[in-house]
């Protein structure tokens, strides 16, 4: 069969645009050149051209598709240019991560990697690099000048039919143009933009070293483990064996001083909380790489389908969300509207739930309060006990709860919840016995994993495990990459029914909204977040 008959659409179109974007900053779109594959016909516009045509020069129907190379930043430029959206996108950067998920790629996941991994002809990577320098200089640009750059546009469409041909084999049609369906939601939720308080942004950046100070001197006292803005390893030792606080070392002996181990020490010693806060506010807080444009709106790559579980993975400082916690107290609506941040109740143990198919861990998940249920089915607690009564068994419950869903260790989880190993090794043998048909599901995608050297999701997303699997990060898997399945269906159905989403994180939504719209808008966007759940769960509903 002759690749272009895997695809039933009257036009296919095949995409480059070259647009400027400053960080912060909605694109501007600078030319495009279009192919259409069936009938070789192509087009090449330049912005003025553009600027003029209140809709886009092609086909963008449901009898055709939309094909390019990391799509969102594509369909961002048709909504600077207020064209509509293509109605079926294929975005062949989605496909290949999905189609080497786990491999080891030589040259990265961009167009030219893509190319080189099927053993393609690409432009020189140094010619690429100064051609988009040439772009984002920005004009005016010379008439030789707007020829180059033309060319240079062209050469990526002429890339993208040489690279379609080779992927479309080994496309699954209908789950390629979901991920392209939540690229598109995508380019809607880059261009909104999260509203900033710019005046106390500029404060801040204006006097951050200063503040840096005063919160070492405020919040160190309390410690004692800095000299100046410098963090000492032997100073917060001492402080350790004062207050009796074991510690996660390395193989050498010294101290895990990482953030994640700061994290999960905080949770079992609250004393650690500001410590760590501290720490992450001075060795992550670059105030100037916030990307906030000129209209006050915080805007960057999603950088969607960059993690092995498919979730976003926008830059940790120009996202808001990014830094430390508190610096969301930055976010503030534009006059007359309201913000909402919605979120799935206790996602990954419904995930898990739902997948596996438990009827206890249903039952838990149904009670509303999983980790007090855990606690009861497993007798540790009365069946009267609640959440006031019974606080610190609950805490246990649940982080023994938390740790199966994340792939965490024995000593791992003793350290965060200041338990010894043994109480542990009891908390997880309760959790196996109490939900022994969720054990044999994960340790049957296990063995899975192990025998045919991949997994996947409900849609499709594969990972592939590679000489030296991890088991416990596998059997976290499932649980991730549905929960990221999850919120890209969400954020497609919310968008297509005109919810204003300013960012997705994790397991929620930013949404924005006139104040007078707001209620309904907030429903709007949780049925489509339960609808979402329902559509990769099988029907089970998180609330």
């Amino acid at each position: 069969m002759n690749w272009i008959d895997c695809f039933p659409f009257q036009q296919i179109w095949l995409f480059d645009f070259e647009f400027d974007a400053s960080d912060g900053e909605r694109s501007t779109p600078v030319c495009v050149v279009a192919k259409e594959v069936r009938s070789g016909q192509v087009l090449r516009l330049w912005q003025d051209e553009m600027g003029r045509l209140k809709q886009p020069p092609y086909s963008v129907d449901r009898d055709s598709l939309f094909v390019a190379y990391y799509a969102s930043a594509e369909l961002g430029c048709h909504l600077a240019l207020h064209w509509p959206l293509p109605e079926n996108v294929l975005d062949l950067f989605t496909e290949f991560r999905a189609l080497t998920n786990g491999k080891a790629i030589p040259s990265g996941n961009g167009l030219l990697g893509a190319l080189a991994y099927y053993g393609l002809p690409c432009i020189d990577a140094v010619e690429k690099d100064t051609m988009r320098e040439l772009v984002l200089r920005g004009g005016p640009w010379s008439e030789q000048e707007q020829l180059d750059i033309l060319s240079y546009c062209e050469s990526d469409v002429i890339s993208l039919e040489k690279l379609l041909p080779r992927m479309a084999p080994h496309l699954d049609i209908p789950l390629a143009l979901l991920r392209g369906r939540y690229m598109k939601a995508a380019a809607n939720i880059e261009f909104n933009g999260i509203p900033i308080d710019v005046e106390r942004l500029e404060q801040l950046r204006s006097h951050w070293n200063e503040i840096q100070d005063l919160l070492i001197h405020e919040i160190d006292s309390d410690y004692g483990v800095f000299e100046g803005r410098t963090f000492k390893r032997d100073k917060f030792a001492e402080y350790l064996a004062r207050h009796n606080i074991p510690w996660p070392r390395h193989d050498s002996g010294n101290l895990d001083l990482s953030d994640d181990t700061f994290k999960e020490m905080a949770r079992s010693h609250s004393a650690i909380a500001p410590l760590r806060e501290l720490r992450t506010s001075l060795s992550k807080m670059r105030l100037k790489e916030l990307a906030v444009g000129s209209d006050g709106r915080n805007r960057c790559l999603l950088s969607a389908f960059r993690a092995k579980t498919s979730r976003n993975q926008p830059s940790t400082s120009k996202f808001i969300f990014g830094p430390s916690a508190w610096l969301r107290g930055l976010i503030r609506p534009t006059p007359g509207h309201g913000l909402a941040y919605i979120d799935w109740s206790q996602q990954e143990f419904g995930i898990a739930a739902a997948l596996s198919g438990d009827p206890l861990m249903i039952a838990a998940y149904d009670s509303g309060d999983p980790y007090l249920a855990f606690a009861k089915q497993a007798g540790a607690v009365p069946e009267d006990a609640t959440k006031q009564s019974h606080s610190s068994e609950r805490d246990l419950f649940k982080a023994c709860a938390l740790a199966v869903q994340y792939g965490m260790g024995e000593e791992s989880l003793a350290a965060r919840i200041g338990q010894s190993v043994s109480q542990v090794r009891e908390l997880l043998r309760m959790h196996k016995s109490t939900y022994k048909v969720f054990w044999r599901w994960s340790e049957a995608s296990l063995d899975c994993a192990m025998l045919t050297g991949k997994l996947w999701t409900v849609f499709g997303w594969e990972i592939h495990i590679g000489d030296k699997p991890n088991p416990r990060s596998l059997q976290n898997f499932p649980m991730q990459a549905n929960g990221a399945e999850m919120l890209r269906v969400a954020c497609c159905l919310a968008t297509e029914r005109g919810v204003k989403i300013c960012a997705p994180v994790h397991d929620a939504i930013l949404i924005e909204a006139p104040l007078n719209q707001l209620d309904q808008t907030i429903e709007s966007a949780q049925q489509a977040m339960q609808e979402a759940s329902e559509l990769v769960l099988h029907g089970f509903r998180l609330r």
